[in-house]
């Protein structure tokens, strides 16, 4: 029982992680109809950003709650980013065929990538501070680590505050008006460029938000952004692109699987997921959410 209670905790942990990144990428798709490849690298941004500023002030002697208060410096660096790259590269391409925009976006993780070692160098990067800061918990006769049950409330928070900005506000009214038909958005006054900037700005501050809170736990590294992204698409393709509902169901079960797999089944845990996205796709080819 022990261990099942710690191997559900991990599930929620890679959970929570995996739907601030699939969130963002459903809700970039589900409002601009971009698949946005660089996506894995805005939440690599986001784990270096924050590694960075909690390692210079570890450096300069700062508190434990200071150190925490720096978790968002990579959800902002990410957006800040999100916001100067959709006007910019993402915006001329909108009418063009989606093979320029998959190009774009690919060409962009590459280049991200390279900006990354040539910021921080090619070694990792660790906030382990904050992890080790908050010490050990005794679940039913284990020790489990204070900062994981950190992430799988901020992940919690994450999605409920995404859920309310959607459905219960004027800014989420108007970008479902504009996902569901642009056209007619604009016709009704709606600045289309700028509801387009804000979500893809917000899908980017989700990534760099789940780069930020794992960073304390495993580092930052070169090539992280491109293991997200690939788990990313797996739980997009099972609860259907452009849905958050199927981002949030899709990460659980992600979760799930992919925890009690590398436990019980170290060496086919990346084929069951695949076997798991390819099934729900013979049943359900626009996923558990999502729409033809």
């Amino acid at each position: 029982m022990d261990l099942f209670i710690i191997h559900s905790l991990n599930s929620l942990l890679y959970a929570s992680v995996l739907f601030l990144i699939a969130g963002g990428l459903s809700l970039i798709y589900g409002v601009m109809r971009i698949v946005n490849l660089a996506h894995g690298n805005l939440y690599a941004v986001g784990a270096y950003a924050t590694a960075w500023a909690v390692g210079r002030m570890v450096s300069g002697g700062e508190s434990s709650l200071m150190l925490y208060l720096l978790l968002p410096v990579g959800a902002v660096a990410a957006a800040a980013l999100g916001a100067i790259i959709e006007p910019t590269l993402l915006r001329p391409l909108y009418k063009r065929a989606e093979e320029y925009q998959l190009l774009v976006t690919f060409g962009l993780l590459l280049i991200l990538e390279d900006l990354l070692r040539f910021i921080w160098g090619p070694y990792p990067l660790s906030a382990s501070s904050l992890f080790e800061a908050l010490g050990s918990l005794s679940i039913a006769e284990t020790v489990y680590p204070a900062y994981n049950l950190v992430v799988i409330v901020v992940g919690a928070v994450a999605a409920a505050v995404l859920w309310a900005l959607i459905y219960k506000t004027k800014f989420g009214v108007i970008l479902r008006a504009t996902s569901q038909n642009m056209r007619m958005a604009s016709a009704l006054g709606v600045n289309v460029n700028r509801v387009y900037m804000q979500a893809f700005t917000l899908g980017c501050f989700m990534a760099g938000l789940g780069g930020a809170i794992i960073v304390p736990q495993q580092g930052a590294v070169l090539g992280m952004g491109v293991d997200a992204l690939i788990l990313a698409f797996v739980v997009v393709v099972i609860g259907g692109l452009g849905s958050l509902e199927g981002a949030l169901l899709g990460a659980l079960m992600v979760g799930v699987v992919r925890e009690f797999g590398i436990a019980f089944f170290p060496e086919v845990e990346l084929a069951v997921l695949y076997f798991m996205a390819a099934v729900v796709l013979l049943i359900r080819p626009a996923g558990l959410f999502g729409h033809a």
